[in-house]
C-alpha cells in the first residue's frame, strides 16, 4: 500500500520526536549533567545511550514478539523449553550494560540519570514487554538485596545480577491468599547456621523457572515462627534456585520446584509459573533485613514496579497508536461524506473525521501518559541527586503521591488506546495477521498485577491523599498551579490553565467530603475509591498536557523546519481535545463521590 499521508516516524516503537521533546524541552534532562553523579555525561552521551537501546530493541527485540507469543515457554521433563531468540536478545543487552545503567561505574554502570535510563527502557519494552520483563525483574531484585542485604548477600548476588550472570524474581503471591499479603502463610524456619528453610508455594512468579541464566534469585515473602500476624509478622528471604557459595560460585540445587507454568492471554513470552519451596524439606534461604520488615523491604521493589509497569503500559498503547496510524494512512476505504460519486477514488482511513477522532484519542492518552511516566523518573533522579534536602523531600513526597496513577491510569487509558488500534484496523485488527490484538492482549494483564486498579485507588484515597496531613497534595496543588500560571501567560492555553484550576478545585472540595468520613466511616469513604482515582489520574494528566503544551507554545514560533512546527501543533492540537472531551468527565464523577451515594455498599450477595 502507499502511504496517502504525512512522514511516519523513523520507528514503529515510538516517534523519536516525542521522546527528545519529553526528555529535553520538557524535563530539561540535559541540567542533569551538571551534577556530581553525571559529571561525564551530556545530551550527546544520552542520545547515544538511546541510539544503542534503539538499536537493540528493534534488531533484537521486536523480531520475535509474535514468536514469543505464538510459541510460548512450554514445561517438558521438569525443564522450561523457549524460543532461542529470547536468549540472544537478552545476551545482547546485558552485553551493552542496560541491565544496571544508573549504577555506579564500579558495579558495571553508565552512571545515567534515572529519567534517561527509563526511556530507554522503555524502547525494549515497546519492542518486546515479555522477554524485557527478565531484565525488569532482575534489576529491581538486585535493587532491593543493595539496600537492605548484608555485605555477604551483596557480595554473594550483586555482581551477578546486575552482569546479566543470574536472574532475579519477587515471590509474593500464594493460591490462596491472591493479593491479601496478610494471608501469606509460607514459613520460614530458622536453622543453627543461621539460614532458613523454607516451605511454601508461590503462584503467579513471572520469570519464576527458565534456562536463560545459570540461576534465579527468588525473594520470597515468609513468615518466621511466631511473628505476628498480618503483614506485620511477614520477612523477606533470598532463596536461590541454586545454592550460592560466598565467592558467588554455584553450590547444589536448592530445593526450588516448579509446579507448573500458568498459560495467560497476553504476556506468554514470559515465563508465569507455580513454585514449590521444601517439598523434601531442604529449602534454603537468608533472611534479608530485620525480621518482619519484609514487606517494607519488598515494596521498595514494588514502588519501582509499579512505575515499570505505568510505563509497559504506555508503550504497549504507543505501539499500538503508531500502528493505526500507519494502517489510517496506508488504508484506502470509502468517501467523505458530501463525495455521492462512487467513481471517485477512495481517500485513506485517516481522511474520516471519526478515524482521526480514535487516533486522536489515542496520540493524547499515550503521548500524556509517557510524559507522566517520565516525569517520575525525573522526580526519582531528584529525591538522589538534587544538592537540596528540601528539593530531595519534595521530589519523594510528590512520587508517593503519584505513584498509584503512574501504575493505573496508563494500565486503564492506554488499553484504550489499543482497543481503538484494533478499531481502526476493522475486521483485520481482530485477526492475528496485524499486531494490534496482541498489544490489547498483552497490555490486559497490566490493570492486574503489581496491584490492581481497587488497591492502588485504597492507597491513593486511604493513605497517599492524607499522610502527613495532605502534605503531599497541597505541594501537587502548588505544582499544579505553577504550571496554570505559565499558561494563563499564553493567550491560546488560558482557557486550558482556567478548566484546570478548576478541575483541581473539584478534587480538594471531595477531599474536603471524604477526608473526615476516612476516620468516622472508612467503608463508606473508601467504597468508590476508585472513581476518585479516575477521576484524580485525569486532573494530573490535563496537567502533563499543559506543561508540554507551555513548551510547544513557546517553541512553535522558533520551529527550524515545517516538521517540527507539525510536531508542535500536533501537542497543542491534542492538549486540546484533552481539556475538551476527557477533563470534562471529572466534575460529575467528583458530584458522585461528594454525594456519599451507598448503592454499592447497599447492594447485598444474594441480590446478584
Amino acid at each position: 500500500m502507499q502511504n496517502t499521508g504525512g512522514p511516519l516516524p523513523e520507528s514503529l516503537l515510538i516517534n523519536r520526536r516525542d521522546l527528545d521533546f519529553q526528555l529535553f524541552e520538557v524535563l530539561q534532562a540535559e541540567a542533569l549533567a551538571q551534577r556530581p553523579r553525571h559529571a561525564d555525561h551530556s545530551r550527546e552521551t544520552f542520545t547515544a545511550a538511546l541510539d544503542t537501546a534503539h538499536t537493540i530493541a528493534e534488531e533484537k527485540f521486536a523480531p520475535h514478539n509474535r514468536a514469543s507469543d505464538e510459541h510460548e515457554p512450554t514445561f517438558e521433563n521438569g525443564r522450561v523449553r523457549m524460543i532461542p531468540e529470547v536468549r540472544e536478545a537478552l545476551d545482547a543487552f546485558c552485553a551493552a550494560g542496560l541491565l544496571a545503567p544508573t549504577k555506579d561505574y564500579e558495579q558495571g554502570g553508565m552512571q545515567l540519570p534515572v529519567v534517561v535510563a527509563q526511556a530507554c527502557s522503555a524502547l525494549f519494552k515497546s519492542a518486546n514487554g515479555a522477554t524485557t520483563s527478565y531484565v525488569g525483574l532482575t534489576l529491581g531484585n538486585a535493587n532491593v538485596i543493595e539496600r537492605f542485604g548484608s555485605e555477604a548477600q551483596k557480595a554473594k548476588y550483586l555482581a551477578a545480577l546486575l552482569s546479566g550472570r543470574f536472574f532475579g524474581t519477587m515471590a509474593l503471591t500464594e493460591p490462596q491468599a491472591g493479593s491479601s499479603l496478610s494471608d501469606l502463610t509460607t514459613s520460614a524456619t530458622p536453622q543453627p547456621d543461621g539460614t532458613y528453610r523454607i516451605k511454601g508455594s508461590k503462584i503467579f512468579i513471572s520469570g519464576g523457572d527458565h534456562e536463560l541464566r545459570e540461576n534465579i534469585v527468588h525473594l520470597v515473602l515468609a513468615r518466621i515462627p511466631g511473628a505476628p500476624p498480618g503483614v506485620k509478622g511477614i520477612s523477606l528471604f533470598t532463596v536461590p534456585k541454586f545454592r550460592v557459595n560466598a565467592d558467588s560460585s554455584l553450590g547444589p540445587r536448592n530445593d526450588v520446584t516448579l509446579a507448573g507454568l500458568i498459560h495467560k492471554a497476553g504476556w506468554r513470552g514470559t515465563t508465569s509459573t507455580l513454585l514449590s519451596f521444601g517439598d523434601q524439606d531442604d529449602c534454603e534461604g537468608e533472611l534479608v533485613g530485620q525480621p518482619h520488615q519484609g514487606l517494607a523491604c519488598m515494596f521498595h521493589m514494588m514502588n519501582e514496579a509499579r512505575i515499570g509497569v505505568g510505563m509497559g503500559a504506555v508503550m504497549y498503547g504507543y505501539r499500538g497508536y503508531l500502528a493505526s496510524l500507519q494502517y489510517a494512512r496506508e488504508r484506502l476505504q470509502g468517501r467523505p461524506p458530501a463525495a455521492k460519486d462512487p467513481l471517485q477514488p477512495q481517500v485513506p482511513l485517516v481522511a474520516h473525521a471519526d478515524v482521526r477522532r480514535m487516533l486522536l484519542a489515542q496520540k493524547a492518552y499515550v503521548e500524556g501518559a509517557f510524559a507522566l511516566g517520565l516525569y517520575a523518573a525525573r522526580l526519582v533522579d531528584e529525591q538522589r541527586t538534587s544538592t537540596s534536602e528540601a528539593a530531595r523531600a519534595e521530589a519523594g513526597l510528590l512520587l508517593d503521591l503519584l505513584t498509584p496513577i503512574v501504575k493505573s491510569w496508563p494500565a486503564q487509558w492506554c488499553l484504550e488506546a489499543n482497543s481503538l488500534a484494533i478499531q481502526i484496523h476493522g475486521g483485520y485488527g481482530y485477526t492475528r495477521e496485524y499486531p494490534v490484538e496482541q498489544f490489547w492482549r498483552d497490555n490486559r494483564l497490566n490493570m492486574i498485577h503489581e496491584g490492581t486498579h481497587g488497591i492502588q485507588a485504597l492507597d491513593l484515597l486511604g493513605r497517599k491523599a492524607v499522610m502527613q496531613q495532605g502534605a503531599a497534595i497541597a505541594l501537587f496543588g502548588r505544582t499544579l498551579q505553577a504550571t496554570v500560571e505559565q499558561a494563563r501567560a499564553r493567550p491560546a492555553l488560558a482557557p486550558h490553565a482556567e478548566a484546570l484550576q478548576a478541575a483541581w478545585g473539584e478534587v480538594l472540595a471531595t477531599l474536603a467530603v471524604l477526608t473526615p468520613l476516612l476516620r468516622s466511616d472508612g467503608d463508606r469513604a473508601l467504597a468508590n475509591a476508585s472513581v476518585f482515582l479516575e477521576a484524580f489520574g485525569h486532573t494530573v494528566l490535563a496537567w502533563t498536557w499543559l506543561r508540554q503544551a507551555v513548551v510547544a507554545d513557546g517553541a512553535l514560533a522558533q520551529a527550524a523546519t515545517p516538521q517540527d512546527a507539525d510536531f508542535y501543533r500536533g501537542k497543542l492540537q491534542a492538549c486540546r481535545w484533552f481539556f475538551h472531551w476527557e477533563l470534562p468527565r471529572t466534575a460529575p464523577q467528583h458530584a458522585l463521590l461528594r454525594s456519599l451515594d451507598d448503592s454499592t455498599l447497599a447492594m447485598q450477595d444474594a441480590w446478584f
